[in-house]
Parts: structure tokens; sequence; C-alpha cells
């Protein structure tokens, strides 16, 4: 019988062409090549049904499926385009393009604001920074003082408030950005997907 390489896979749902998702995208066809062997991989790791469920998510960024982390649980809820509980192909490719070196600058901005505002609201509230700030540190395997979050969140917030009304709007945080751009550390994909990184280099 032998084994299944990945390209036996049978096209998942929401498959889409490399050249097509490519010409979206900041990827060339090969990245695109590259990531569709990794999607292979994370949609056959628990459920083998060809799309990526948020266990699988959290498996690929901690090899834990059943470590909680809410930067895990957005940045899933932010790539599951269709709001149907599972990541296709085409979201795939086409949300972790926002991370590519070459994005935009105001691609990276938007979407990182997608990620601090939890509760959609289209603001930033403290609240919100400061559960993501948590969130970063949990995953990063950081400990801070509770007084350390409370500097981060207090220096951010008299940064990027900057008309005073306890919230950080879109045209604020895009200043704040522009002002502290380590603040989009995480965008980078390298930062913030170690483990898809190392995945796709393998098979350039």
């Amino acid at each position: 019988m032998g084994c299944a390489s990945s390209k036996q896979f049978k096209r998942p749902p929401g498959y889409e062409e490399p050249a097509v998702l490519a010409a979206q995208t900041t990827f060339t066809v090969n990245e695109v090549e590259a990531l569709r062997e990794l999607y292979n991989k994370m949609s056959y790791s628990i459920i083998k049904d060809g799309l990526i469920h948020k266990e699988e998510f959290q498996l690929a960024l901690f090899r834990n499926s059943r470590k909680a982390n809410l930067f895990a649980d957005r940045v899933f809820d932010l790539f599951d385009l269709k709001r149907n509980g599972v990541i296709e192909f085409g979201e795939f490719v086409r949300s972790l393009s926002v991370f590519h070196p070459k994005a935009p600058k105001s691609e990276k901005t938007a979407f990182a604001f997608k990620l601090y505002d939890l509760r959609e609201t289209g603001y930033i509230e403290k609240e919100e920074l400061r559960e993501m700030v948590l969130a970063l540190l949990d995953e990063s395997d950081l400990h801070l003082s509770e007084c350390a979050v409370e500097a981060i969140v207090d220096n951010t917030f008299s940064q990027a408030d900057s008309n005073g009304d306890g919230r950080i709007d879109p045209e604020e945080w895009e200043e704040f950005v522009k002002a502290n751009p380590a603040s989009l550390r995480n965008m980078d994909i390298t930062m913030a997907f170690p483990s898809f990184v190392m995945h796709s280099e393998a098979h350039d």
C-alpha cells in the first residue's frame, strides 16, 4: 500500500489553487505550496477532515491542543473568515499573508488592532489590552509582576489614547504604531508562528 504523501490528500472544502492565492496575497506560488503542506499536516493532526479546527491550531502553535490561550483563540477567530468554526485552506493563506514581511504596514496595523479589540467594539479598551498582554506573556513563557503588566498597559494608553476618552480608536492606534514600530513585533510571521516558519522553510 505504501504511505500516502501530503499531495495525495483529497482536496478539502475551501481549497484554492496556489496560483490564485499567490496573485491575491504577498506569498509566491512556492510559498503557497509550502503552506499547503503545512496546512495538510495541521488539518489531519487530530480531526482527519482536511480542515483546521481550533485544537489543531493550538497544537501547531503550542504543541499542546489543550492549552487555553487568548492569543491563539483570537488569532483563530480572525483566521476563521467565514465564522464557521474551522479554517479552510484559502482562509489560512489569506490570513497568514498579513504576517508576511512584505505585507503592507497598514494591513499589519489593522490586523493588530482587531487582535486587541477582543469584544469587537471598534475600540481597544484597557481591560482588553491587559488581557492580551497577559496572553502574549504566557505564550512567550515570560512572567512579569502585576505591577509591571499595569505599567505596560498604562504606558501604552498614556501614549495612544490621545483624546483621553479611556479607549484607543483605529486612528489613535495607527499614530501609536507609527511612533512605536516595535508594537507590531507580533505581526512578524517569525515571531508569531515560529513553528509554521520552520516547517515552511524546510520545504523551500
